[in-house]
């Protein structure tokens, strides 16, 4: 065989081509079962009605459908891109993708213009239907319970800097505004080193109610997981902690604590928990708790008097860990937050408590690790806090759409199901490598020793233990959701 050359492979493009002559692909399995159950669902008609009223009759030329559009956000979670720019970029290179999305080989595929354009176009409650409607399918297969929920709170770095920050006074530059104070204590022309030394001194010097980022006006001065400071937002889930699907997601300024921030999103939960209930009350054995919301989970930022009493009040038991305070603390004049925190502490400290803290920690942490960090959202790409929540509402949605996949087909996400695959191929090797060992050793040759009955014992339990630890702790979940057909 000859070896060919660049050189030789340079050629001039062709002017027409036949049809059968352009690149084809079988499509990616993952993405066909995943039209597949959009289309069975009327996805597409679902969207188009709800998006009706964004769209001129007859004016223009046709615009991006709002199925495609709701499509592309979804291709963000599934395959960890941030930006719309990376969504549109992917989806060009992406045979498999267009396959997905509709497009052939002679049209061209939205750019990251046409898809901001239509985010602006469709507003938040819409995209929040979207979500809601993702929650119905699970709903629908019994993945909703909605009776114990877990609430907690996690940062996203804004697509701001802190150096752009401006004074919300007279909106002088953090440089303008530490000259200024270098006059007033005698220094005229103050270099860098003294601007870098008199800034030293000064305390609280990020205050959110002084300096604002006048690009992002809803990013907040905040401390970051790791302890960095940014320009950040604060998301908010509420998990059903009985299967692990997400009830609502809230975006709100980091600088609220998450006392203040738990009477929003408890009550975005408790909406459309409501709403399930109303779509289901008329079945023979709805799935969702007719009740309502009855437990609510959280860690020790949300333990206040106040709270516990609002939820006490609204019918709710807490199950929220308690901070350790140095002395007594003094009830007078405060008689019902002092019932609401010894009932809590006493629910806490029990078997029943316990456990449902230990699934918080669980399935909350894990939807934050799906969404933000294989999902690729823990920065955000645009500002404001309408714009992000958009993003956001399809981003989990799709983190609920990956769980009815789990159970399908044993994998939420296409880099997790190929993972699955070449496990699957590597444990056959291991199989098959087993049985020849095993046909050697009842016939071993003369002058070899024969191996322990053991040895082989010890290698079925490695290959087994190998196995499971793949499945159960595989890389996209470190645990299979409590309404996973297990391998």
């Amino acid at each position: 065989m000859a070896m060919g050359t660049r050189k030789h492979r340079q050629r001039q493009e062709q002017l027409w081509v036949t049809h059968s002559e352009l690149a084809t692909t079988p499509g990616h399995p993952f993405y066909k079962r995943l039209n597949q159950l959009l289309d069975a669902e009327q996805f597409d008609e679902f969207c188009e009605r709800e998006c009706l009223q964004f769209y001129a009759d007859n004016n223009g030329r046709p615009s991006l459908t709002p199925g495609t559009y709701f499509r592309l956000l979804l291709v963000g979670y599934f395959e960890g891109i941030d930006s719309e720019r990376g969504i549109a970029w992917r989806v060009a290179d992406s045979l498999g993708l267009r396959q997905f999305l509709g497009f052939g080989l002679d049209e061209r595929t939205p750019d990251h213009s046409t898809i901001s354009r239509t985010r602006r176009l469709i507003d938040v409650d819409t995209h929040r239907r979207v979500f809601f409607w993702a929650l119905g399918l699970l709903a629908d297969r019994g993945m909703v319970k909605g009776k114990t929920v877990g609430i907690d709170g996690t940062t996203l770095e804004a697509n701001a800097a802190m150096r752009s920050i401006v004074r919300r006074d007279n909106g002088a530059s953090y440089e303008e505004f530490l000259r200024g104070l270098a006059k007033e204590s005698g220094i005229q022309t103050p270099t860098r080193e003294d601007l870098a030394r008199l800034d030293r001194k000064r305390k609280k010097k990020g205050a959110n109610k002084d300096w604002v980022n006048p690009h992002d006006k809803d990013a907040r001065i905040t401390k970051m997981k790791d302890g960095r400071t940014h320009l950040a937002h604060k998301a908010e889930h509420a998990v059903d902690l009985e299967t692990g699907a997400v009830l609502a997601v809230t975006l709100q300024p980091a600088d609220q604590g998450d006392t203040a921030t738990i009477v929003e999103t408890l009550a975005q939960a408790g909406e459309n928990v409501a709403d399930m209930i109303a779509r289901e009350a008329a079945e023979a054995e709805p799935g969702v708790n007719l009740d309502g919301i009855e437990e609510v989970v959280g860690d020790k930022g949300y333990h206040s008097g106040a709270a516990l009493v609002g939820m006490k009040e609204s019918g709710v038991r807490t199950y929220i860990s308690e901070k350790k305070q140095t002395g007594k603390r003094h009830w007078i004049g405060k008689q019902d937050q002092q019932l609401a925190v010894y009932a809590n502490r006493q629910r806490v400290s029990g078997n029943y408590g316990k456990s449902l803290l230990r699934k918080r920690g669980e399935l909350i942490e894990r939807s934050f690790a799906h969404c933000y960090d294989t999902g690729a959202m823990r920065r955000t790409h645009l500002r404001g806090h309408q714009n992000i929540l958009k993003r956001q509402l399809i981003h989990v949605g799709a983190f609920n759409l990956s769980l009815i996949f789990r159970s399908l087909i044993g994998a939420g996400t296409p880099r997790e199901l190929k993972n699955r695959l070449a496990l699957l191929v590597f444990v056959l090797e291991c199989f098959i490598k087993n049985q020849q060992n095993l046909n050697h050793s009842s016939n071993p040759p003369p002058s070899r020793s024969r191996t322990p009955p053991f040895a082989h014992r010890a290698f079925q339990l490695s290959l087994k233990n190998t196995w499971f630890r793949h499945c159960l702790l595989g890389s996209e979940s470190r645990r299979a959701a409590p309404t996973e057909t297990r391998t």
